[in-house]
């Protein structure tokens, strides 16, 4: 049984992007090895919904790194290697061939899969075949219908819709973004899109029904973390592999990061599962730090950004709480930004098509804890003038 001194498990955006971050700090040979049960080399997720959907971006312009640079760094890059238990206690992999691997640190990321919808023939994004197989099929639909009118939903749509194809959204709710989106932000969107030739189902209770004429059905209603391997080891589980702001579990040398992650935010002073790209970059960046040697804790603003049709915004923060919300700009255009406010701070903060000032401050005052008046924040010409 080989032991290595890193193991990652996962083989998504935390591990490209510690091994990145690793490789940058002095990463000696044969230090790392990666344990992935995709057929791919770590690849960055937001294109699946939209460059590379779209057929912007190749494969190899989304990897996080080439390929060759895991030989050349001495990482041992193990694909197509499902994982069938984790020992805590010997420190020892367990891999469905019965070969084992043995580590003296772990980093669990494990990442998510797709919830899934009894509807024959629907496809799911979320790894690079997914997305492969969506664009596939949509270079021959006529008609699609997209479930769900998260992100995930909002950027396929957009997609499909600019390809030329007639494409409807059902939503279970009766608005976009859930509760991200304010009730204006919604109706912005949803009148946005319904300009671009997308057509809305709401409040459906059984999406199948509207699926059913469709040559290409795309269902984005969320994730579940992948914690099956972790049966039986003693690690903790609930809602994800619980850590502390450390990003560490109670085992010694075992950690977890990325969208399999509970950690605790110091920031905002509550436990949180992020799902979003920034957060999968950020944690595997500071699990590198923290493996060669520099243990901080993990402070971070949640953030989040997409890019829709010609639009692009940014999310940062939680508006959870919130006891005021606060507009800028033109809410009926495409230049606006929202930011709400719970006891006089600032807790969360959309900005689109702003001035470079606004998305610069948000997370600074998010993280600063910034008091401000919704009523002075409201009135200012700038954000600077508000502060």
């Amino acid at each position: 049984m080989g032991t290595s001194r890193y193991l990652i498990l996962g083989g998504g955006m935390v591990a490209g992007y510690a091994a990145k971050e690793m490789i940058e700090r002095g990463l000696k040979q044969g230090e790392l090895t990666i344990v992935s049960a995709d057929n791919a080399v770590p690849y960055e997720r937001p294109p699946l919904s939209k460059g590379y959907l779209a057929g912007r971006d190749s494969e190899e312009s989304i990897r996080i790194n080439p390929e060759q640079a895991y030989a050349d760094h001495g990482i041992a890059l193990r694909l197509r290697t499902p994982v069938a238990s984790v020992d805590a206690k010997r420190k020892v992999l367990r891999l469905e061939s019965g070969e084992e691997l043995g580590f003296e640190s772990l980093v669990i990321a494990t990442g998510a899969r797709v919830r899934t919808l009894n509807i024959p023939g629907a496809l799911y994004l979320r790894s690079l075949d997914d997305s492969k197989r969506i664009r596939e099929r949509a270079g021959s639909a006529k008609r699609a219908v997209v479930i769900g009118g998260g992100f995930i939903g909002m950027e396929v749509a957009a997609v499909l819709a600019q390809k030329g194809i007639a494409t409807t959204m059902v939503l279970k709710d009766d608005r976009l973004g859930g509760r991200l989106f304010t009730a204006a932000m919604s109706q912005f969107f949803e009148n946005y899109y319904t300009t671009h030739g997308v057509q809305f189902v709401k409040q459906a209770s059984a999406p199948e029904e509207h699926a059913r004429n469709a040559d290409l059905v795309v269902a984005g209603i969320g994730v579940a973390p992948v914690i099956e391997p972790l049966a039986g080891s003693g690690i903790e589980v609930d809602n994800g592999v619980v850590v502390n702001e450390y990003l560490e579990t109670a085992k010694p040398g075992i950690y977890a990061a990325g969208d399999v992650a509970n950690y605790y935010d110091t920031l905002f002073a509550k436990r949180r599962r992020v799902e979003h790209w920034d957060n999968a970059v950020s944690q595997g960046q500071h699990m590198a730090r923290t493996l060669m040697g520099e243990r901080k804790p993990f402070v971070h603003v949640p953030y989040f950004f997409s890019d829709v049709f010609d639009l692009s915004y940014e999310y940062w923060g939680d508006s959870t709480g919130s006891d005021a919300i606060v507009e800028r700009g033109d809410m009926a255009g495409k230049s606006f930004s929202v930011w709400w406010l719970r006891e006089g701070r600032v807790v969360a903060a959309f900005v689109m098509a702003r001035p470079d000032e606004e998305r610069d401050t948000a997370p600074k005052w998010i993280e600063s804890k910034q008091k401000i008046s919704a009523e002075r924040l409201r009135k200012a010409g700038s954000v600077g003038e508000a502060a």
